[in-house]
């Protein structure tokens, strides 16, 4: 396969012109102004309220500098804010706005270092740069993306993580790597297979999978017969290696140069392109297979900086990522009510990792040592039904570039009212959830990209399956035994609070607060009626388990308020390793009080109970 794209110079720039440069740094001061604001970052100040709109004024680090714009202030802290009334003057005279001109005015509010502004405005950069790029292509609209395929509507998302205001950064792609290998992009993509020596690689995998029936499945008989036949002619042995699929940018920019002692010694050897052509997934390092949308999802580590992290892959997690994965299978696989809620799993099936030997002694949280290792998870494809489909749940948030939010037009298409649908939704999404955490004490990562949803073909949601489990799985009963592999899942001594976390931030503040506000905007569906939905949905996953009464005390998700959990001043704190995947918590960045938006429902109905009570006397 010819790697190399030929692309004029100007080619790879076309996207970034005055029209949609300026309007994605518009669309990106509002996310800006919007996240600091509701982490206690910034604090703009109010000096007129219509009944509507609140009208502020937002002082910079430079006295000369000011911003100005309307607001709505909604549940959870949120501001809600129309781009376009934000207005930047510098001594009374209008300028363009500029988000790495804002970053810059503000570095000494947001306290981020001199250190960590450089790469942290490079990352803001590239975010534009991709928001440009969406801007300028031919996206599908709101009303096509109903009749989109699975893939097409993973391709059209545009907004990334919805808290972080660096949320594209991709820092070590070129600008031919970004029109390669990025989702937005939508190109077919090859996979390159290296050959690792046994005594470097290991492979793990769930009990029914092994690591021949791995290959039959992934390979063609002609394709393993081509690899082995790699092997061969160099005088190896086959038999004495594992096959392992990497990223090419991994191989092109890494691997071949950190890893040249190996090859050099033939511990690691490069077999070539396999024949099937993947897509990447906005999750960047995670590929679906095109040619055969049967075979599994295939992970594979890419040493980036992307959001905090540097996207590689632990060879040692991976060797226990299969035994995590067939515990929490064998715990929650047969729950009546899991099974009732048609919430199930994506497992992950099978791994290799490859450990480099220089490397190894400066601890296995080094970056070098996560840049060669790969995991394969169940596709969704094969677990649907014939009039089924299947969307990322990011697409809920979705808003086309002619500002027509998704959602709205996908409920209309359904035949239901929003009421209606959010019901079934929170009932496939948020009710397993709950009962994973009060039932079995566990809990996942459930953001949007994390989850894939299952239509029928009203568009109504009937099922939901949640990916990335061994990793961001947490289990808080420290009274369970549990195997040796597993043990890296169990907290111990977590707070309270912090276990509350897995709702309290990870769903109603990164999810349920832009979910609410779009369907308040977009629709006749207020914020209050939403989260009414969401009490009741609670409401009555406790009376189905009276039982854990205790627990839902203990464990209150109606009380007054909590934390906020600001995860853009865990980025800008160190935009390298945000947090110790090891130990999360220790890591945390909070910032003020959110008034939780359930609990004055909860209230009302102790109230309309007291009021019954006393009647009946």
């Amino acid at each position: 396969m010819n790697t190399s794209i030929n692309l004029s110079p100007d080619l790879v720039v076309e996207h970034i012109q005055p029209s949609t440069w300026g309007k994605a740094n518009k669309l990106h001061i509002k996310k800006i102004i919007s996240e600091f604001a509701h982490e206690r970052l910034i604090h703009p100040s109010l000096y007129h309220h219509d009944g509507v709109w609140g009208f502020y004024n937002l002082q910079s680090n430079i006295p000369e500098i000011k911003y100005r714009f309307k607001a709505k202030i909604k549940a959870l802290y949120h501001w809600a804010i129309d781009e376009n009334s934000i207005e930047k003057t510098n001594n009374n005279v209008d300028e363009k706005l500029d988000s790495l001109a804002f970053i810059s005015e503000f570095k000494n509010t947001l306290g981020i270092t001199s250190s960590i502004l450089p790469v942290y405005m490079e990352e803001i950069t590239a975010t534009i740069c991709a928001r440009s790029y969406t801007l300028s292509k031919n996206n599908l609209n709101s009303e096509e993306l109903i009749r989109a395929s699975y893939q097409e509507v993973e391709h059209s998302m545009t907004e990334g993580h919805p808290c972080f205001v660096a949320n594209n950064g991709r820092i070590g792609y070129d600008s031919i790597d970004y029109l390669k290998y990025t989702p937005e992009a939508n190109k077919e993509i090859q996979l390159i297979w290296l050959a690792g020596h046994k005594s470097r690689a290991v492979f793990s995998s769930i009990e029914e999978v092994s690591y021949q029936s791995l290959l039959n499945q992934e390979l063609d008989k002609a394709t393993q017969t081509k690899f082995n036949s790699v092997l061969i002619e160099k005088g190896i042995n086959p038999e004495e290696y594992f096959f392992i699929p990497v990223h090419p940018w991994q191989w092109f920019n890494k691997l071949t140069s950190i890893f040249a002692p190996d090859i050099a010694s033939q511990k690691l050897v490069c077999l070539g392109y396999s024949s099937d052509s993947y897509f990447a997934q906005q999750a960047i390092r995670t590929f679906f297979n095109k040619s055969h949308p049967t075979k599994f999802y295939v992970k594979t580590a890419l040493s980036i900086l992307n959001m905090g992290f540097m996207r590689g892959l632990s060879p040692y997690y991976m060797e226990s990522t299969p035994h995590i994965t067939e515990w929490v299978e064998k715990t929650l696989g047969s729950d009546q009510f899991l099974k009732e809620k048609g919430f199930s799993m994506l497992s992950e099936v099978a791994t290799i990792g490859y450990r480099n030997s220089h490397y190894e002694e400066l601890g296995r949280t080094v970056a070098h040592n996560k840049m060669l290792a790969a995991l394969w998870r169940d596709t969704p494809i094969s677990k649907i039904k014939d009039d089924e489909r299947l969307l990322t749940m990011a697409a809920l948030l979705h808003i086309d570039n002619q500002e027509k939010a998704f959602l709205p037009e996908l409920i209309k298409k359904s035949g239901l009212n929003v009421s209606e649908w959010m019901k079934r939704y929170l009932d496939v999404y948020f009710s397993p959830l709950l009962h994973c955490f009060y039932y079995y004490d566990i809990a996942f990562m459930p953001h949007g990209e994390n989850i894939i949803l299952v239509l029928d073909n009203n568009n109504i949601p009937v099922h939901a399956f949640i990916k990335d489990i061994t990793e961001e799985v947490m289990l808080y009963n420290q009274e369970i035994e549990l195997p040796e592999k597993v043990k890296r899942i169990q907290i111990i001594d977590e707070p309270d609070d912090i276990k509350m976390q897995s709702f309290f931030s990870d769903i109603f503040d990164c999810f349920f607060r832009f979910l609410s506000s779009l369907l308040d905007e977009h629709t006749e569906f207020s914020e209050n009626q939403f989260w009414k939905l969401v009490t009741d949905c609670i409401l009555e996953y406790q009376s189905c388990f009276p039982e854990l009464n205790e627990k839902f005390k203990k464990y209150d998700l109606f009380i007054s308020s909590f934390d906020c959990c600001c995860l853009n001043r865990l980025q800008l704190k160190n935009n390298q390793q945000m947090i110790d995947l090891s130990n999360p918590s220790i890591n945390l960045q909070f910032a003020g009080k959110l008034d939780n938006p359930i609990a004055i429902f909860k209230k009302e109905q102790k109230e309309m109970n007291q009021f019954m009570k006393h009647e009946k006397l």
